[in-house]
């Protein structure tokens, strides 16, 4: 196993809470399972007191409020997968500098599905619940743990960048952000366990299986960032329509005529952006015709 890298602090605040056991181990337990039903706003002191079976004074004895222990539960479960994340990511660019290769984007995508499927496997370490609560987190506006994992861990996401840019370099910065954004995004909600068919009615979907997320979003998500179609090319058109500043006279892209079968393949390639532009000509707009003029005597 290599070593980690060490963090851009010397001592990250965010840190694993090994040290609670106890009456502190079990507030964290009650917390926790709260916090992910309800949210931090919707969990009050009051509850998880009773649910702990502990009093107030003893929560803060141990954390001294309830933002503390919202970040105390989140540490516990948020750096043991992020420390697995960075090992991995180590053993990918030790393995790339050794064959002077580059990565692939799948190696880059289980660099993070490898520790959080052991996550999933591991009840000791909370299971899947930390996936819950990372979107719960996502989704409200916890401004000081987001501070903290900006400031802790955000070498983790610049390292994850740089290996995806290795592995995509034709792609822009720009798109890999993006790509990176949306890939993370599809694999924390599988893994949170969330069956948005259910919604609707039955589904077929296992979406509390880790092993089985595994094996539908991995290549789902490496199928979308490798794709060789950028936004450009989606947002984009055959038709180009240009206003002009005075009358109703405008711009118009002129489709061609269905070409007979020899020459198919230089229209289709114009369709898709990879041949000559369209001819582009002036057509002037007309108002249509009024109605005839009534003939006299019939008003």
């Amino acid at each position: 196993m290599l070593p980690i890298k060490a963090s851009p602090r010397d001592e990250p605040r965010l840190q694993p809470q090994s040290r609670y056991s106890g009456t502190a181990a079990r507030i964290l337990d009650v917390a926790e399972g709260l916090f992910v039903e309800l949210g931090l706003k919707a969990t009050s002191m009051r509850l998880i007191t009773q649910q702990a079976g502990v009093n107030l004074a003893a929560v803060n004895y141990h954390f001294r409020s309830k933002d503390a222990l919202f970040e105390a539960v989140f540490a516990r479960r948020f750096a043991p997968w992020a420390r697995e994340c960075v090992i991995e990511l180590d053993a990918l660019e030790a393995r790339i500098a050794a064959d002077k290769t580059t990565a692939s984007v799948e190696e880059v995508v289980m660099c993070y599905v490898r520790p959080a499927l052991a996550l999933s496997h591991d009840p000791a370490r909370g299971g899947a619940v930390f996936a819950r609560l990372f979107s719960r987190v996502l989704v409200e506006n916890h401004r000081q743990l987001r501070d903290t994992l900006s400031r802790d861990w955000g070498h983790l996401v610049t390292r994850y960048t740089r290996a995806l840019e290795s592995a995509l370099p034709e792609l822009p910065s720009e798109a890999v952000a993006w790509r990176l954004h949306l890939g993370f995004s599809v694999m924390f909600h599988a893994f949170a366990g969330n069956d948005i068919l259910k919604v609707f009615g039955r589904s077929a979907v296992s979406a509390r299986d880790p092993d089985l997320i595994v094996k539908h979003v991995v290549p789902f998500v490496v199928a979308g960032i490798s794709s060789h179609q950028s936004g450009g090319e989606l947002a984009g058109g055959d038709e180009r329509r240009a206003e002009h500043a005075t009358g109703r006279t405008r711009a118009v892209s002129v489709a061609k005529p269905p070409a007979p079968a020899a020459g198919r393949a230089a229209v289709t390639d114009v369709m898709l952006g990879s041949g000559a532009a369209a001819p582009v000509r002036a057509v002037a707009r007309k108002r249509p015709p009024g109605r005839a003029p009534s003939r006299p005597g019939r008003g």
